[in-house]
């Protein structure tokens, strides 16, 4: 997740070399022209993210951090290369000028895409819209969500970007290995998910381009009030899998109390304009052609799960002294009420 505000100052560890980027971006990014500045962007506790300034055009760069990584973790070329094959499509992506994946030019490696206008929200509550702007604002995100899973991703030339077979079945493993890779203490909610979820995985369905952290954090509206999405961020975490993966993971915003983050529980109704957990459901199949979403508490359970996994990551980076946001240390605080989060989904589910 990336944040719009940027820091007064850049730590060493994070500090860029402006010589040597500037003569790559003149061999790689077209109309490129220096000086060349950067300000580091305050998110992004997995990939840091910077603001690249010129005279004539800013650009955003994405870079793996620096020191010990978990594996398959921060993999910016699978970013790079689903936003560079999205953008052709029409879908709301930054358009991508180039992959650098010489350690020597930075340090590690990166990719640079065009600076895309626009606001981000960050509470789920939108109070800054009448409830008629929240209401198009929550269904631009749904038909995006919904345009991202009827994209041809073969066509896109992105057929062999995700591995074969059960994408749950492939997703529990993952995140189970990167837990246990990431793990500091014992947790009984974990534990019992790690034994439950392997063995009550559902079947799959579709396959389409599955971006892993939608929310409505994670993307850029067009500027003004307009209820357009301007581009889609954030796609470390994207493959190819289950499209209800995105949806239930969409949806745990419905499920989280109002924290001005995502979290919209008990805030939904027309008195908002914050549609119900059914009317995006129902919205969203529509707009995909299904004809609804069986087993919703599964896939819940699964994506809190997941989330515990990938938050547990970020204490053992903040512990080891990795980790790149300087918020780590709170949201690495939030793996025990995450698990027992995914347990109670799981035993609604029938655990």
């Amino acid at each position: 997740m990336t944040d719009t505000s940027l820091q007064d100052e850049v730590s060493e560890r994070d500090r860029l070399d402006t010589d040597r980027l500037s003569t790559w971006m003149e061999a790689h990014v077209e109309g490129f022209a220096g000086p060349l500045t950067y300000a580091k962007f305050s998110g992004g506790q997995s990939n840091p993210t910077y603001k690249l300034m010129t005279p004539g055009r800013n650009y955003v760069l994405r870079r793996k951090p620096m020191g010990e990584l978990l594996p398959s973790a921060h993999q910016v070329d699978r970013e790079y290369r689903v936003m560079a094959g999205l953008y052709p499509t029409g879908f709301p992506v930054p358009r991508q000028y180039g992959l650098c994946e010489d350690d020597a030019v930075i340090g590690s490696a990166f990719y640079v895409m065009e600076m895309v206008d626009g606001r981000t929200i960050w509470d789920g509550a939108m109070p800054g819209l009448t409830v008629d702007q929240r209401r198009d604002h929550y269904n631009a995100m749904i038909d995006t969500l919904a345009a991202l899973h009827n994209v041809d991703h073969v066509a896109a030339g992105l057929g062999d970007f995700g591995r074969p077979g059960n994408y749950f079945e492939r997703q529990v493993g993952r995140w189970t290995k990167q837990y246990r890779g990431a793990e500091t203490e014992p947790m009984e909610p974990m534990e019992r998910l790690i034994e439950y979820l392997p063995r009550t995985v559902p079947g799959q369905t579709r396959t389409t381009i599955v971006h892993g952290d939608y929310r409505c954090d994670n993307m850029k509206f067009a500027p003004g009030v307009e209820p357009r999405v301007a581009a889609v961020l954030d796609w470390e975490l994207c493959t190819t899998g289950d499209p209800i993966a995105d949806l239930s993971y969409f949806l745990i915003s419905w499920v989280t109390e109002p924290e001005g983050r995502s979290g919209v529980m008990g805030l939904t109704g027309p008195e908002t304009g914050i549609p119900t957990v059914d009317e995006v459901v129902a919205r969203y199949c529509e707009k995909t052609g299904r004809d609804g979403v069986p087993n919703l508490d599964w896939y819940i359970a699964f994506n809190l799960f997941r989330l515990a996994s990938i938050v547990q990551g970020i204490k053992k980076r903040f512990l080891i002294g990795t980790a790149s946001s300087a918020s780590a240390e709170a949201t690495s605080a939030r793996v025990p009420m995450l698990a027992d989060a995914a347990w109670h989904f799981a035993r609604r589910a029938g655990a």
